[in-house]
């Protein structure tokens, strides 16, 4: 499928392309475990986005098809592959190549907007107004962000369903980060580290490790289904009723995200009295808040790059947006 056609409705006689929803979902589960980049940005370039909203829409209204099917089970397996194999590396390299990893995310972010820019012409005032409603949006989370707003996190099962359901609907929208809206409530390592702990414990057979993180594990997955099922029609009924406006959101939503992705920031070892994911730094866990290992929940602070850094990071930037361009290339020539 086309991008420039990607929001047309989908049919159930085209050819399902199982390549590029593996790798949607493959980049989208990547894109997850990631605060500031987008799931379903990661879908538009696949040239599989509308496909994606409309499965999902249809199973959850009991239409079953074998390209629905074959459609969703392929972004979920790319996804849950990309969650499991790749989540301790990804948070390896946050903490210990920040600004590297950083600029490939805005790369890979800013590559989207001309794939959307594309899907939403003809560029109307309905366009432009979608287009700037979503930046303020984005903006507003961002200052959010900055601020500390939601830093005490939620708290209890609720919370965690609440959680839940925020990632899943911020996952399927394109310039909305899940893991972003996960620091945003104050809850993305306590979930984040529930996965790969339970991805340890699966490693080592460890049942009742594993059963451990099941209080965390099922109301966040509850979360996630009930986010992703209102969300999608939601989706699937805007984008065939309003289309234009609607592209322009999320063409908004993903030109701003870059805002908060800014790469030159350090951690700041903690010290004797910082709180530091709400909990008070104190002779007893020094140790332990300074480890490298909890490097990447120290409070970061802007730092003054050197030439070599500015040229690395335009240079990662570009390359990271040459690459969602490839893989929009990718969705034209392979067709839907």
């Amino acid at each position: 499928m086309n991008p420039t056609t990607d929001t047309q409705p989908d049919t159930n006689t085209n050819r399902v392309p199982v390549i590029r929803c593996l790798l949607g979902g493959v980049l989208m589960g990547l894109a997850n475990l990631v605060p500031g980049i987008s799931g379903g940005t990661m879908l538009v370039a696949c040239g599989i986005y509308t496909r994606f909203i409309d499965a999902i829409s249809e199973l959850t209204r009991f239409k079953f098809t074998k390209n629905n099917l074959l459609t969703l089970g392929c972004v979920v397996v790319g996804a849950v592959v990309a969650i499991g194999g790749l989540a301790s590396a990804i948070h390896w390299s946050l903490a210990n190549h920040r600004w590297v990893m950083f600029s490939l995310f805005i790369g890979l972010t800013l590559g989207g907007v001309p794939i959307l820019y594309a899907m939403a012409k003809p560029i109307t005032q309905k366009v432009w107004i979608g287009v700037v409603a979503g930046a303020v949006m984005m903006g507003g989370l961002v200052y959010l962000q900055e601020s500390g707003a939601g830093s005490s996190g939620l708290q209890g099962p609720v919370g965690l369903v609440i959680g839940g359901a925020a990632a899943a609907s911020a996952m399927i929208l394109p310039g909305v980060s899940g893991a972003f809206l996960l620091l945003l409530l104050g809850m993305y390592e306590t979930i984040i580290g529930a996965i790969k702990d339970t991805i340890d414990a699966l490693k080592d057979a460890n049942v009742s490790a594993v059963m451990d993180q099941m209080s965390i594990v099922i109301p966040v997955g509850i979360g996630v289904v009930l986010g992703v099922v209102v969300v999608s029609n939601i989706l699937r009924w805007v984008l065939h009723k309003y289309e234009r406006l609607t592209l322009g959101v999320l063409l908004g939503l993903i030109i701003a995200a870059p805002a908060g992705l800014y790469p030159f920031r350090d951690g700041a070892m903690p010290q004797l009295g910082d709180t530091i994911k709400g909990e008070l730094v104190t002779i007893d866990n020094l140790e332990d808040m300074q480890a490298s290992d909890n490097a990447k929940d120290w409070d970061q602070s802007a730092f003054a790059p050197n030439a070599g850094q500015i040229a690395g990071s335009l240079g990662i930037i570009v390359l990271g947006f040459g690459a969602t361009l490839g893989i929009a290339r990718l969705g034209r020539e392979r067709g839907s």
